[in-house]
């Protein structure tokens, strides 16, 4: 089930309880920002998204930066941020791979719900309210943010554009999705309902979120899709091109992957009680932290 929340719609109306109750104000959520190489843009980042959940987030929060193999000094700047800003973690991996970085962090947090961002921060914060409150309510299992959503605002070049759209289409076309931008690095989940989701995902790298997604919807959670405001960074190091062929990789697996013993998900209000996950298939390393 995915639902399509109106931009203009106030996310003080999604705090409330699906009984009528305000959510809970002692909810935490974690917010990670996994980073490659983002010694230039990390500190900046940080700092603004620490100022404004600090301002005006009405839950308690946190931040941990996964750093997943980094060559330059990403990590020593997440050190200096994580010494500078309370609530603030670092964590490093030899290994590079968003999915690998969120793997970790999701699977061992004891927060509520757990969310990510992307370090340039494309995306607006002031849709951060709305991407979180249908979970912290208990509308919504996942929701993600959407740049083909109505509400959206978006700005990015033709090639990214075409690339996009693209892509998003050929999920429709092979895997029936239901969201229309399952790139967008805008995400988060109740945590529960993430841990359960983690063993049967295979992808490690970008292919990551989108496969939690796909299979999401195919045990029949509740996924909430937020318009969001997304300005390209002119600076990306991702390889948009390589990027997007490894997804239809990531596709054609998931089209063609016979089913596999599964296990319960956690069960709540509204939710399937039927569905499932794979076995755990990936040993993680624990990683250097620094909190």
């Amino acid at each position: 089930m995915t639902d399509e929340l109106r931009g203009d719609a106030p996310a003080s109306a999604l705090l409330l309880t699906i009984d009528g109750r305000p959510a809970a104000r002692e909810s935490l959520v974690e917010v990670t920002i996994p980073v490659y190489n983002e010694e230039k843009v990390l500190a900046d980042s940080v700092r603004r998204l620490h100022s404004y959940l600090a301002a005006s987030f009405p839950f308690r929060f946190v931040i941990t930066i996964a750093d997943n193999g980094s060559t330059d000094s990403t990590f020593a700047v997440a050190q200096g941020m994580s010494a500078e800003l309370p609530r603030v973690s670092a964590v490093h991996f030899d290994r590079k791979g968003r999915g690998y970085a969120l793997r970790h962090v999701w699977g061992t947090s004891r927060a509520d719900v757990v969310a990510y961002m992307d370090a340039d921060l494309s995306t607006s914060l002031d849709a951060f309210l709305p991407l979180v409150a249908p979970l912290l309510s208990g509308y919504s299992d996942l929701a993600t943010g959407s740049r083909l959503a109505r509400g959206s605002k978006v700005v990015r070049g033709l090639k990214r554009e075409i690339i996009s759209r693209g892509y998003n289409l050929l999920l429709r076309a092979f895997l029936s999705a239901r969201v229309s931008d399952a790139q967008c690095g805008f995400k988060a989940g109740r945590t529960e309902v993430i841990k359960a989701l983690l063993p049967a995902v295979e992808d490690n790298v970008w292919f990551f979120d989108t496969e939690l997604l796909m299979l999401a919807q195919r045990r029949g959670l509740r996924i909430a899709e937020i318009p969001v405001t997304w300005v390209e960074d002119p600076d990306s190091s991702v390889d948009i091109v390589r990027t997007a062929l490894a997804d239809l990789r990531g596709m054609a697996r998931l089209r063609f992957r016979a089913a596999s013993r599964q296990r319960p998900l956690p069960a709540g209000p509204d939710r399937c009680t039927h569905a499932e996950c794979y076995p755990a298939n990936t040993e993680l390393a624990a990683p250097e932290q620094h909190r």
